[in-house]
């Protein structure tokens, strides 16, 4: 069996059955002898462009070790379901258990924001001042 990292992106009108949809495509992976390393629900987020005209979609990432009759399947229900707008199914090395840059950061950002400095505004300064000083 060989290791995979999913994304896929849902349409916004169907974010509330992601967890349904989760646990449906857990199940196809792991009836088929396969394994679930980690799930992340990075929640709606603005789209780089719009696709069928919607500009927001939900993301999910999913880390599987599944073999490829069973990773078929999964595509196959990723095209032929209308919620699913995108998917991307990358090979790994290996397992990947940690969590991800997208889920740290969120993380960081609900424990209170960022470590670094305010930049200065224009509005924040006198007349005589310049940005570059």
């Amino acid at each position: 069996m060989r290791h995979y990292e999913v994304v896929f992106l849902v349409h916004p009108d169907q974010s509330e059955q992601v967890p349904a949809m989760l646990e449906r495509y857990k199940g196809m992976i792991t009836s088929g002898g396969g394994q679930v390393h980690r799930v992340e629900d990075w929640g709606r987020r603005q789209l780089a462009f719009p696709i069928s005209k919607v500009h927001k979609a939900h993301y999910i990432l999913l880390n599987v070790e599944t073999d490829q009759k069973t990773l078929a399947e999964l595509t196959g229900a990723f095209r032929f379901s209308d919620a699913v707008l995108r998917h991307l199914v990358i090979k790994m090395d290996g397992p990947v258990t940690e969590p991800s840059p997208m889920a740290k950061a969120a993380e960081e950002e609900a424990e209170g924001g960022f470590d670094r400095p305010r930049r200065a505004r224009r509005d924040d300064m006198g007349d005589d001042e310049q940005i570059g000083e």
